[in-house]
């Protein structure tokens, strides 16, 4: 293979034909190439050859003839209305979206387009077949089209609604880690049990509308496990970790008591080194207690009643579960990196597996259980929620990619780009870019399923969800591919179908009725922004990074915030509250090397942020009963006005990170660290580091204040 010289006019226009990027703008005044290397090996891994002039020449005659010849683009949109009223009529309302977005949305105008004399074929998800346009329902239809010259094709059509729903009023919630939330009675780290009771309590005595948690997708087997949430095993099943034990059915009718005892034991040693002798949470440990429980309560038979809803579980979850199941046994046998395994199972849908899976059907039975089991505890939290008068509920998260050796890599290979990672470019932030070690999908092989995956991910998601927070939202329109074995300099942008992407959102949303927030911080493309609020997704508004960019660069007043948003001071990845005003985040990155000036001056340049912002909330009235200093006093009274400015903006919902109402110093996670720091591996803990339990929290006469702020200023 010929080296890949400079990008010539062919080697673009091929890129651009695949939506590969040829540039990218890290600021509005400035372009950057990419290099020729990158998109020769980001066409590589979408099945195009051009490693030479010759065969990239090739390439290029050959994408132009296929699109001349298509009569359809592999999906089409249609948006109707919006939500709630009912079918559209094929035609009629707005086809496309985007404005250069995404791959261009060619929508309705597509099918108009067509050579005349066509003949139309619509079977409909709901098995109506129609041969000719008209009313459809909501829904993703297969079209067959056939031209009068003898060509046919087919295409996939998603009749969305136009916008997605909006929040039932303003509201506002907490936001925690779910494994840092350990009550009295959980196993060494929070779970859903718990999460059911701060949603009852949140929800009926403080008036919380939400509860926001991070991904609780299925972890990869294996030890140690990476502690990470945003590098699952699985997005389409959650980890079975987050059960409650002791709230599975069968559990009461286990007959071996003494291990029981012994089970429980163990649990209490656990739940007692984190919150009273400083451990820090140990997700391993807990789950091979839980295991060990769990194999334990299916020794229990199911009632006729059980056992029929498990059936109905295990039919509506089909082959994906049963695909998650496999995986899950093969790591038990074979170790969890798939690319490891004997080269006959790495295909799952091998005849080497299909026997694998039959000798394994205990093991494949047993994680199928764990499945249901979760999603039952799931949606029990939700429903404990909207008892207790959440207009929203829970707000799950979804990471935005999977671990390269886990179930949904290993099970959905052909939609994964080989040899490729998702990250992000330099930029202001990150001189040298991320690389963030999740295999990317591929956008050509998303769209010839009618986006399958993608669509079959969000349907499970939104059963037991009140709102979706979607992490780094962006990736909708596209995602920066980084060669595996290169550094992340040497990536591109490759475009995904944007306009289809969010009307399978707006679909699966709105039969759920849930609504949707998008992490949309840092770098995003001009545009983007504005058709997600076009379409009904929420922004994510940090008060720290609001600043009026534009003009002179101070904090941005409450009145000019973006009324469609979460609105909060922090998140998993910055500093608390606390941290922030006393400039305690500074020390911290000091002692582990993370400072990218002399700390006098990154000292220097953060009371000055922070002066700012304390000097605007003294301005507008909402710094109450403070006298300069930082006594915990003063601190919390600082806390207390930064939550009454976010009321001042009109975000739609605001957000309190949980942590800050106990006072709490440390970060959930700290980028750039590995083991220097344990990220995602801390309790939830008082302004001296202390563990606080749940009860403790909902008994904390500082956070009933700051909480009071919220609901009085509500």
């Amino acid at each position: 293979m010929t080296a890949p010289g400079p990008l010539d006019e062919e080697l673009s226009r091929l890129a651009g034909l695949h939506g590969v990027a040829t540039s990218y703008s890290p600021s509005p005044d400035r372009t950057v190439a990419a290099s020729a290397t990158a998109v020769v090996a980001a066409l590589a891994a979408l099945g195009v050859d051009a490693s030479t002039p010759e065969a990239a020449r090739s390439a290029l005659a050959a994408r132009e003839s296929e699109l001349r010849e298509r009569l359809l683009p592999p999906t089409v949109v249609h948006w109707t209305g919006t939500p709630g009223e009912g079918p559209g009529t094929l035609g009629e309302g707005p086809g496309t979206l985007g404005e250069g977005l995404g791959t261009p949305g060619e929508g309705p105008a597509a099918l108009a387009a067509l050579p005349p004399g066509t003949r139309l074929r619509i079977e409909t998800e709901q098995g109506v077949t129609l041969t000719s346009a008209g009313p459809l329902p909501a829904g993703v239809h297969r079209v067959t089209a056939t031209a009068p010259d003898g060509r046919s094709a087919e295409t996939h059509l998603i009749v969305a609604p136009a916008r997605l729903p909006t929040p039932p009023g303003r509201s506002y919630g907490l936001l925690v880690q779910l494994y840092s939330l350990l009550s009295r009675r959980s196993w060494g780290m929070g779970d859903l049990g718990d999460l059911a009771e701060l949603a009852a309590w949140a929800g009926r005595t403080a008036g919380a509308g939400f509860v926001q948690v991070n991904p609780l997708h299925a972890a990869v087997l294996g030890t140690p496990t990476d502690p990470s949430p945003y590098r699952p095993s699985s997005r389409r099943f959650p980890d079975p970790v987050h059960l409650r034990v002791e709230n599975v059915p069968e559990f009461a009718y286990v007959a071996d008591h003494e291990r029981v005892h012994a089970l429980l034991e163990r649990a209490e040693r656990l739940r007692a080194a984190v919150l009273d002798k400083g451990a820090l949470i140990d997700r391993d440990a807990v789950w091979e207690l839980k295991r060990e429980a769990l194999e334990l309560v299916r020794d229990v038979p199911l009632g006729p009643g059980r056992q029929a809803a498990y059936a109905d579980f295990l039919a509506g979850e089909g082959q994906a579960l049963e695909d998650h199941a496999t995986w899950c046994a093969l790591a038990e046998a074979h170790g969890s990196d798939w690319h490891r395994w004997p080269a006959e199972l790495r295909d799952p849908r091998s005849p080497a597996v299909a026997r694998a899976r039959t000798e394994l059907m205990d093991r494949v039975d047993f994680h199928s259980w764990l499945a249901w089991l979760t999603d039952a505890q799931l949606t029990a939290a939700q429903r404990a929620a909207h008892e207790a008068g959440m207009p929203v509920g829970i707000v799950h998260d979804l990471a935005v990619g999977v671990h390269p050796t886990g179930a949904d890599a290993w099970a959905q290979q052909e939609y994964f780009a080989a040899g490729m990672s998702a990250g992000a470019p330099p930029d202001a932030f990150n001189a040298r870019g991320q690389d963030w070690g999740l295999p990317p999908w591929r956008p050509d092989r998303l769209a010839a399923s009618g986006h399958a995956p993608y669509r079959r991910l969000l349907r499970a998601l939104f059963r037991y969800a009140g709102a979706l927070r979607i992490d780094h939202v962006m990736g909708l329109f596209r995602l920066w591919w980084v060669p595996q074995g290169q550094p992340p300099t040497e990536g591109t942008y490759v475009r995904y179908d944007a306009e289809a992407m969010l009307a399978l959102l707006a679909l699966e949303a709105s039969r759920a009725g849930a609504v949707v927030i998008g992490e949309d911080l840092g770098t995003v493309e001009p545009g983007v922004r504005e058709t997600l609020q076009r379409r009904g997704v929420l922004g994510t508004s940090v008060l720290w990074f609001e600043r009026d960019w534009e003009g002179d660069g101070h904090p941005l007043p409450p009145a000019r915030w973006r009324a469609d948003c979460l609105a909060t001071a922090t998140t998993h990845d910055l500093p608390s509250t606390a941290a922030r005003l006393t400039g305690e985040h500074v020390e911290l990155r000091d002692r582990l090397g993370l400072l990218t000036l002399p700390l006098e001056e990154e000292r220097a340049a953060d009371a000055a942020d922070t002066a700012q912002w304390l000097g605007l909330l003294t301005r507008l009235g909402l710094l109450q009963g403070t006298a300069g200093g930082h006594s915990p006093a003063t601190e919390e009274a600082e806390i207390q006005a930064v939550h009454r400015f976010l009321l001042r903006t009109p975000a739609r919902m605001i957000g309190v990170w949980l942590p800050d109402g106990v006072g709490d110093r440390r970060p959930q996670n700290l980028p750039g660290t590995w083991d220097q720091y344990p990220n995602w591996r801390l309790p939830v803990a008082d302004a001296d580091g202390h563990p606080v339990t749940l009860e403790e929290l909902t008994a904390s006469p500082r956070l009933h204040a700051l909480l009071e702020v919220l609901r009085d200023g509500r």
